[in-house]
């Protein structure tokens, strides 16, 4: 059974920083492809960057390009998303998200999803 847990959420003021991380196990995670996803109030979920199994192939939503930074560690089975220059819309819900099989990427139709971790950005 896949399980994701995510940490690292809080407030931060406008142009600050945060990292989040991701505990997964339950499977050989080196071998999928892992990716952050976030929920506004009243949005629906949104695709915010992804990483392929090895760390080498990453891609990234227009609205974070060049401020956040997705990474991976295949020996510590985790996965992290640092955040520079944050801005009030990047306030949402942010769920770490797993690939259900190999070769694909994590879509907000089909994925493996942990709880979420909150992030507020005050202006």
């Amino acid at each position: 059974q896949v399980q994701l847990v995510e940490s690292g959420g809080g407030l931060v003021q406008a142009g600050g920083s945060l990292r989040l991380s991701c505990a997964a196990s339950g499977r050989t995670f080196s071998s999928y492809a892992m990716g952050w996803f976030r929920q506004a109030p009243g949005k629906e979920r949104e695709f915010v960057a992804v990483i392929d199994w090895s760390g080498g192939s990453t891609y990234y939503a227009d609205s974070v390009k060049g401020r956040f930074t997705i990474s991976r560690d295949n020996a510590k089975n985790t996965l992290s998303l640092q955040m520079n220059s944050l801005k009030p819309e990047d306030t949402a819900v942010y769920y770490c998200a797993a690939a259900r099989f190999p070769g694909v990427v994590p879509t907000t139709n089909n994925a493996y999803w942990g709880q979420g971790t909150q992030v507020t950005v005050s202006s």
